[in-house]
């Protein structure tokens, strides 16, 4: 067998409340029509071919310690047309961020779950 394509990431978050401002606002997503009924809220991303789907169900990591730098833990990567303009929707919206420690014009972030996202420019 062979793989084709990347499809989706799953990710955990606790509460849809709290993570659509991030995700809708701060990402810049918009929800999918295409998300069946699943018995569980949650809400999927399309981005180009590819998505995120939003699962909200109890993390098994929940309350784990998780390094600063989100480069340092298991991260979703996402292209940005303007990375200046994210830094700035991050600050205005108070969600810390680091700085790609490679020097490559990249910074990472956690979404209310401590879910670590590099989001890198051009």
């Amino acid at each position: 067998m062979r793989i084709t394509a990347f499809h989706h990431a799953s990710i955990m978050v606790s509460d849809m409340e709290r993570a659509r401002p991030f995700y809708e606002g701060i990402l810049g997503l918009t929800p999918s029509d295409k998300r069946p009924a699943m018995g569980f809220d949650g809400a999927w991303y399309d981005i180009g071919d590819q998505q995120i789907h939003l699962l909200a169900l109890s993390s098994p990591e929940f309350g784990l310690p998780k390094p600063e730098h989100g480069g340092r833990d298991r991260h979703v990567a996402l292209r940005v047309g303007d990375l200046d303009a994210l830094k700035a929707d991050l600050e205005q919206a108070g969600i810390p961020y680091t700085l790609s420690r490679s020097g490559r014009p990249a910074i990472f972030c956690r979404d209310p779950d401590g879910n670590a996202f590099e989001l890198i420019g051009g």
